[in-house]
């Protein structure tokens, strides 16, 4: 058997493992949003909803300008049809993943192999920050459908010369402007460019198709244009980021991504050039080893070889990987836009290494990272004991640990897919722990949205809800059913809100009201962690209380 022509068995088997990988993305829809980040956008699209106001993006009851409106016009359209629900935010931004492991599976297929694109969409599926990033939902999962989307008919754009997939692919570049700002442009036309410019395809570089696609996203990326302009430079007078004149049309354009690049924007940052060489390393995990060689011996390849290699992929990937590692703004997830492009190379490379020596070293290192990644989950249930692992939980993950142990006497497959499906079970077991049993036990102790469910199910009095404004209350604001006032310790107002009413508060804080005369009666408490911030004194259960912080819920009468 060759990989061009695998036996129906084993297509069977990659059919399967697939269908576990998109469970295992889903696995995370109904743990609770996560603040931050994702909290704030699902706040804002709640706004935009119960405002009914598609037009402007509004935070905290002041204008908000950082990110486009695309996600937030989706995630807003899902709480018109679902309700303000956590799955209702996050399925939106899984499907748009979903899609990007589609296209991914299109565009290795039209480059490559069946073979190498049912690996391809393995591998991006399985990439542990794609899956984590399905968790804690934010631009990404969006970005990187969209993009790969966009590749993929610009690429049968050139080949086939179709206006109808130049459209296609000016609508996917639209939508990815439109998600994250004008540096989606850098991995779609790096791909494009990349391989025409290399391969010395001067007559299709220069054709007037491109010209016809800036002109189309132009035109398509209007609707923001618009919003912004009403929002933003149809009013010099309001005060963003502490300064009058704010052009939002120009912060889209400039500020948003370039003014980050070169530090001069609003929102600033500390760049260090090898961040994201080593966010690659966990952030693709299983798989950073094999992809890292698999750059290195396409490089090399491509050096010798220039006319006999596909550079869309590389193209795209790299110059975005350089870029972001140029910038003095630098997050984990901005990585995962390119992991689509990784995925490909890296499957291609396994099924080129097939029956050659590079196999044994494959071999030896994926087993080494399988057994340091079940060593980490092992050490994290040890010391972090979590509350929630029931036993379907558990019997998953011994049949999954069982198929993995022996998987030579249960599967019948060689080559480099031996180790490949050892990593694909690893990776399983990781990430169905994570999400069934980890973070369902971690976002107890984030008590914003502990709380605000709470007083939903115990306000039978229907008390007004107060609690006080800042970054860390979004999830707190989400998920009450009533509106929350903001509440300012350090300056109490009479009356505002009016009494009695429902106060979230850390217990110092609640002290200080009392003594400041505020009659108050606690009626729920709370023991909260900044979950994203997690220290090992608060991983450890034995040193976890210190790290711990006491919220209440009290009734102010």
């Amino acid at each position: 058997m060759t990989d061009e022509n695998p036996t129906s068995a084993q297509n069977k088997l990659l059919y399967l493992f697939t269908g576990l990988a998109i469970l295992i993305n889903f696995s995370g829809l109904l743990i609770p949003i996560q603040s931050p980040d994702a909290a704030i956008y699902a706040l804002i699209s709640k706004t935009m909803v119960q405002r009914n106001d598609f037009v402007q993006l509004i935070y905290h009851g002041a204008d908000w300008l950082d990110k486009p409106h695309f996600p937030f016009w989706i995630t807003a359209l899902s709480f018109k049809v679902f309700g303000f629900t956590t799955w209702a935010y996050k399925l939106p931004g899984i499907l748009f993943l979903m899609m990007g492991a589609y296209y991914t599976y299109l565009f290795a297929k039209a480059l490559y192999t069946r073979q190498i694109a049912l690996w391809s969409v393995l591998i991006l599926l399985t990439a542990q920050h794609i899956v984590l990033s399905n968790n804690d939902v934010r631009a990404e999962p969006y970005l990187t459908g969209l993009i790969i989307a966009a590749v993929y008919h610009f690429y049968r754009a050139h080949t086939s010369n179709s206006f109808w997939q130049l459209l296609a692919g000016c609508a996917f570049t639209a939508c990815a402007i439109m998600t994250k700002g004008m540096f989606a442009l850098v991995p779609i036309g790096g791909a494009i460019v990349g391989q025409l410019t290399i391969t010395r395809q001067w007559k299709a570089l220069f054709n007037v198709r491109w010209l016809v696609a800036v002109i189309l996203i132009l035109v398509l990326i209007l609707p923001e244009l618009w919003c912004l302009y009403r929002q933003f430079d149809l009013h010099p007078e309001k005060v963003i980021f502490g300064k009058t004149g704010v052009s939002g049309i120009r912060f889209f354009f400039w500020d948003s991504q370039f003014g980050r690049f070169f530090n001069t924007g609003p929102i600033k940052g500390h760049g260090d050039p090898f961040f994201f060489l080593h966010t690659a390393l966990w952030a693709f995990l299983p798989w950073s080893f094999i992809m890292f060689a698999a750059v290195f011996q396409l490089i090399k390849k491509g050096i010798k070889y220039p006319q006999g290699i596909e550079w869309y992929c590389i193209s795209g990937a790299l110059l975005t990987f350089l870029l972001f590692s140029a910038s003095a703004f630098q997050l984990p997830h901005y990585l995962n836009i390119v992991f689509p492009f990784f995925a490909i190379i890296t499957a291609q490379y396994l099924n080129y290494a097939a029956g050659k020596n590079t196999l044994k070293a494959i071999t030896i290192t994926q087993t080494i990272v399988i057994a340091l990644m079940l060593l980490l989950i092992a050490a994290l249930h040890y010391f972090f004991r979590p509350v929630v692992f029931s036993v379907f939980t558990a019997l998953t993950l011994l049949l999954l640990l069982a198929l993995l142990l022996f998987q030579t006497r249960l599967i019948s497959i060689g080559g480099y897919q031996k180790i490949a499906v050892r990593t694909l079970l690893v990776s399983f077991v990781v990430n169905l722990y994570l999400n069934l049993s980890f973070y369902p036990s971690l976002m107890r102790y984030q008590t914003s949205s502990k709380a605000a469910v709470w007083i939903n199910k115990h306000n039978p009095q229907s008390l007004p809800v107060a609690a006080e404004i800042d970054d860390a209350a979004a999830p707190f604001e989400f998920y009450s059913d009533k509106p929350v006032a903001a509440f300012n310790a350090a300056n109490i107002k009479p009356g505002v809100p009016g009494k009695p009413f429902l106060l979230y508060t850390t217990a110092a804080q609640l002290q200080s009201l009392n003594t400041k005369g505020l009659h108050t009666k606690t009626v729920a408490t709370f023991e909260r962690y900044f979950v994203t911030r997690l220290k090992l004194s608060f991983i450890n259960k034995k040193t976890r209380a210190q790290e711990l912080e006491q919220m209440v819920v009290a009734e102010v009468e």
